[in-house]
């Protein structure tokens, strides 16, 4: 089977699981795995992109990855904010828009300025919106979202669905189609937990590092061989 064009997912979550188990595997510190993962990274949104993919979002730092070595979150730090700095070049060669998931007001300054310089800088882009989760947490955003709405003194029979959504990091983010996680784990571990209500999961037991753009295609594949019903019978 190969891809239908004509039916790709409009939005495309992601785990990057197995990045510290690949560099132990190889005898190598956890931050040669972040390294090898963000080279993966880039392949894949370049691979969402020649497809004609709207929207991937990527699980790039979660609230609880604070609770890691000082070390490691550091790295990491380090890693997001000359990752910014870096390929704008590549985001303008591809049309990618940059847009940010998360609590911004907890980062370190250096890297929230680096996160604003590139949503700003890419706002113009008409190709694939590249959403980077970072400091990031389902249960967080929800709950970030409903202080909004009450600070706004919403009359609370009158708030909808869409009234939430609506105050989240980035609202016009659609719901998840197809949510990828990599590294074997079979969980969401707090991951867009309002925009994965009828998502299709796929769980590979390939390591970040490992994965690529066939594995990706092949993930995609899996999702359109699927009936996606909605709550709706099959074959009415």
């Amino acid at each position: 089977m190969a891809i239908d064009i004509s039916a790709v997912p409009k939005h495309i979550g992601i785990i990057m699981d197995g990045n510290g188990r690949w560099a132990k595997q190889r005898k190598l510190p956890r931050t040669n795995g972040h390294k090898e993962g963000l080279t993966v990274a880039k392949q894949i949104v370049k691979a969402a992109a020649e497809i004609g993919v709207k929207y991937v979002t990527l699980y790039t730092f979660s609230t609880e990855n604070w609770k890691r070595a000082q070390e490691e979150v550091g790295f990491l730090m380090n890693l997001i904010k000359g990752h910014l700095r870096a390929e704008f070049q590549f985001y303008k060669d591809n049309g990618i828009r940059i847009k940010h998931l998360g609590d911004l007001s907890g980062l370190p300054v250096e890297v929230q300025k680096e996160i604003i310089d590139a949503i700003n800088e890419t706002a113009e882009f008409t190709g694939l919106t590249v959403v980077l989760a970072i400091n990031y947490g389902g249960r967080d955003e929800i709950t970030r979202g409903l202080k909004k709405i009450i600070s706004q003194n919403i009359n609370p029979d009158k708030i909808t669905e869409n009234d939430i959504s609506s105050y989240f990091d980035v609202p016009e983010l659609p719901d998840v189609d197809l949510m990828i996680r990599t590294g074997g784990e079979l969980r969401l571990s707090n991951f867009l937990l309002w925009q994965t209500a009828y998502a299709e999961f796929v769980f590979s037991d390939i390591l970040w590092p490992d994965y690529n753009k066939d594995e990706f295609y092949k993930d995609i594949e899996k999702f359109q061989s699927r009936n996606r019903r909605f709550g709706d019978v099959l074959n009415k």
